[in-house]
């Protein structure tokens, strides 16, 4: 410093004082400039004032000098206090120099200058908050410093500041604001400790609101919950807690849509804290907003769905997950099902802008959808205030909730908790949405019936219950079903047909159902046929799931939709099945099910009588497509007690290939007769006069069947026939009374003979086919 400067009004002992190395002599130095600034306080020289400031701050505070530098520090602090309340009005000349020696390179420098802003700030008071965001800028820095004697100075000037800020009521938060959401994403953490405990001295303040600005920060917030810190977590945890409480006191001036897409991005973390933490968050949103966050389900859906499948080691994440799942469901009603432009405008609530996604946290959506399944949720702006003014009404994205759906479904990885619920989704917006939903059946349609061959039970009976809701709502009516040339089981699963009534069987017949239901049954529409016609391409590629899963699918689908139009629809497909050893394996598969169910209890009771025409229809219907395997087309003409039909079939058999299989069926229909399912049947032998042609059937079977357990069975049964009136000459068995069916006049029987024979050389000329290629499906039977 050159000695011969002019440093007036300071005195040459005064600079050269403020320039010694030694605190003690830039004390007293500190003390004569106090009590001269005194002086001129009392003279009102404001001039001289300036002065004084100015040389402390340019010649000594900002100087080359390191005690040159400390000598304008303790300077200027002398300032302040001699100006005592009048400070306010030189705070920037006194504050800035004190801030530029915060990035000084010397530790004891920047204590020093902590010093001198404390005493600065402690007599200036509140009249130092309009240069508020200058200070927290600098002891933002200071509170990451190295130094503990620096840091330690100022958590000192952090603890002065925060009283002055809590008393006073004229804080510039909207000033704050930015500076915050800049601070906050520090990864610093001393710097997100101090963060953390000025949003909590902020929040604690009456008169300063918070909440209006936490879309602002609330990323960050989240952000610092995955510090390694303990000590750090805990205090984002209370910050976050006391958000969430205020939350809750005051619902209608919270900006939800504003942060749900935050919640959605933090809920997919792999930190456990933070996302139970922000699944919590979005359970309170979803039941305090209600409706509101509707246009953000395919978001929220994304996060909340795999966490449906944790095991027990992330329960707490699982169960609240599950809340916020059955929460967002509730919230869809039908009037979403609506066209938009109907719907009454009674919410306050601004559409969210599909452009506007998230650009304030960029780099912090990490825990994001991929792109593989994409949500489609976006940001919006919306406030939730319940006694607002008319607002445009809120809208379901139903294609955004789609996608998602069908991703996790299509998803094989996936818990089966996440498919049930997925699946029950599915249900729930066909209930209440079919109109919309409808336009996205054929997208779903595949997966739907792909998941039919899923390990679970459970999520094969809730994808049944949503195929059989798309089968018969009304919503899925369509008013041109198309042609169909005859379906063709083996076209690709993209190809849904949908018959014309001229071509399902007899269904043009005076009083006959067809596919059409009685008013007691579910209305089926023309999906139900796409439906069967690719359940049973599904069976025909997959024949381990026709084993398998088989009967239990066709079983409950005959509990959710009407059983009869379930095996009148099957029938009519199976009759123009091309692959007649697959016709065969399912023709049995439905008569096992239809003879051996509980499910089917009343389609038997109806098909034992052929008392109406409907069940004379449905006869002829399924004994066509039966034909293509002859020991179930006899079963279903014991079932329907046509037993004089079933003796003439079992004529036919001498001249059908006996195989080791066919022999195996009719051991299978000798078991079969022994159950209760036929014990009408049994009762029926009783009465020998009126059921002969019942007898010479089983005598059929007993001479078809070689000496065998099943020969032995029904052998035995046989000899408890109480009369030889089998033995009756051919005059006497023609006036015997006719066992065949009297009030059946409908059903031409010598015509079904016709198609059986017809079916069957179909069936004798296709395994030549195969005997020709070397093929051997079947094992013979040497005689």
């Amino acid at each position: 410093m050159n000695p011969e400067k002019d440093f007036a009004p300071l005195t040459p002992n005064i600079v050269r004082a403020l320039n010694d190395k030694l605190y003690e002599k830039r004390k007293v130095a500190a003390l004569e400039i106090e009590k001269l600034v005194r002086e001129f306080v009392a003279q009102n020289n404001t001039v001289q004032i300036k002065h004084v400031i100015q040389t402390l701050s340019q010649e000594f505070a900002l100087s080359q000098h390191p005690h040159s530098r400390k000598g304008g520090l303790i300077g200027l602090a002398a300032c302040s206090i001699a100006l005592g309340k009048d400070s306010g009005l030189y705070l920037k000349e006194l504050i800035e120099p004190v801030l530029t020696c915060f990035n000084d390179a010397d530790s004891r420098l920047r204590y020093y200058a902590c010093e001198a802003l404390y005493n600065i700030v402690k007599v200036a008071r509140g009249a130092v908050l309009p240069h508020f965001n200058v200070l927290f800028d600098g002891l933002s820095k200071l509170a990451a410093d190295p130094d503990p004697n620096v840091k330690s100075g100022s958590e000192l000037l952090d603890r002065l500041l925060k009283d002055i800020v809590t008393e006073s009521n004229k804080f510039d938060l909207v000033g704050f604001i930015p500076l915050l959401r800049e601070r906050i994403y520090s990864n610093n953490q001393y710097a997100r400790q101090f963060i953390i405990s000025w949003i909590l001295v902020l929040e604690s303040v009456p008169d300063i609101n918070l909440l209006d600005y936490l879309p602002e920060i609330l990323d960050g917030l989240f952000q610092i919950l995955g510090d390694n810190g303990k000590e750090i977590r805990k205090m984002c945890e209370v910050v976050l807690g006391e958000f969430l409480k205020e939350i809750k006191k005051n619902p209608s001036s919270v900006k939800f849509a504003e942060m749900a897409n935050i919640l959605v991005i933090h809920c997919q973390t792999t930190d456990d804290l933070i996302q139970l933490t922000a699944m919590c968050w979005m359970r309170e949103f979803i039941q305090l907003a209600g409706r509101v966050m509707l246009p953000y389900s395919s978001g929220i859906l994304t996060a909340v769905l795999p966490c449906l499948a944790y095991d027990d080691r992330k329960k707490s994440i699982k169960e609240v997950a599950n809340v916020c799942n059955q929460s967002l469901m509730k919230l869809v009603t039908p009037e979403d099902d609506e066209p938009d432009e109907l719907k009454p405008v009674v919410q306050r609530q601004t559409e969210p802008n599909p452009d506007d996604s998230l650009g304030k946290q960029e780099g912090a959506a990490s825990g994001g959808p991929d792109g593989s399944c994409d949500s489609s949720f976006s940001s919006g702006i919306s406030v939730f205030t319940p006694a607002s003014t008319e607002r445009a009404p809120v809208t379901l994205h139903l294609d955004g909730i789609v996608q998602v759906l069908n991703c996790h479904l299509s998803d094989m990885a996936i818990g089966m908790m996440t498919r049930i619920a997925v699946l029950k989704w599915l249900y729930h917006l066909y209930i209440k949405t079919p109109r919309k939903m409808f336009r996205h059946t054929d997208s779903l349609f595949p997966i739907l019936l792909q998941t039919l061959s899923d390990e679970s039970d459970e999520v094969i009976l809730k994808d049944l219950e949503v195929l059989a809701e798309i089968a018969s709502s009304p919503a899925g009516q369509t008013d041109d079903p198309g042609p169909l040339d005859g379906p063709d089981l083996r076209i690709s699963h993209s190809e849904l047909q949908v018959p014309t009534p001229s071509r399902i069987g007899l269904l043009n017949s005076p009083g006959t159902k067809g596919l059409e239901c009685s008013p007691s049954t579910p209305t089926m529409n023309s999906y139900f046929y796409k439906f069967m016609i690719n359940l049973l391409k599904r069976f025909s590629s997959e024949r381990k799931l026709l084993e398998v899963r088989g009967p239990f699918i066709i079983r409950q689908l005959c509990l959710l939709l009407n059983a009869e139009n379930i095996f009148h629809s099957m029938a009519d497909i199976l009759l123009r099945e091309e692959d007649l050893k697959f016709a065969s394996t399912m023709v049995h598969a439905l008569n096992t099910i239809l003879l051996t169910s509980t499910e089917l209890f009343q389609l038997r009771n109806q098909l034992k009588d052929l008392k109406t025409l409907e069940s004379q229809n449905l006869f002829c219907c399924l004994y066509r497509s039966w034909c293509h395997n002859p020991v179930t087309t006899v079963s279903l003409c014991f079932l329907t007690q046509n037993y004089q039909h079933a003796y003439d079939l079992i004529q036919k058999f001498g001249d059908l290939e006996v195989t080791v299989d066919f022999l195996t069926e009719v051991d299978k229909l000798v078991q079969l007769i022994e159950c209760p399912i036929f014990t009408y049947l049994r009762l029926q032998l009783l009465d020998v006069k009126n059921n002969p042609y019942l007898i010479k059937a089983l005598y059929g079977l007993l001479m078809l069947l070689p000496q065998s357990s099943a020969f032995q069975l029904l052998s035995h049964r046989l000899q408890c026939v109480p009369n030889p009136e089998l033995l009756q000459t051919e005059d006497s068995m023609k006036a015997a009374p006719n066992s065949q069916k009297a009030d059946s006049p409908c059903i031409d029987y010598a015509e079904l003979l016709q198609h059986f024979e017809k079916v069957q050389n179909k069936h004798l000329e296709v395994r030549h086919q195969r005997s020709g290629r070397g093929d051997h499906p079947d094992r013979r039977v040497v005689l």
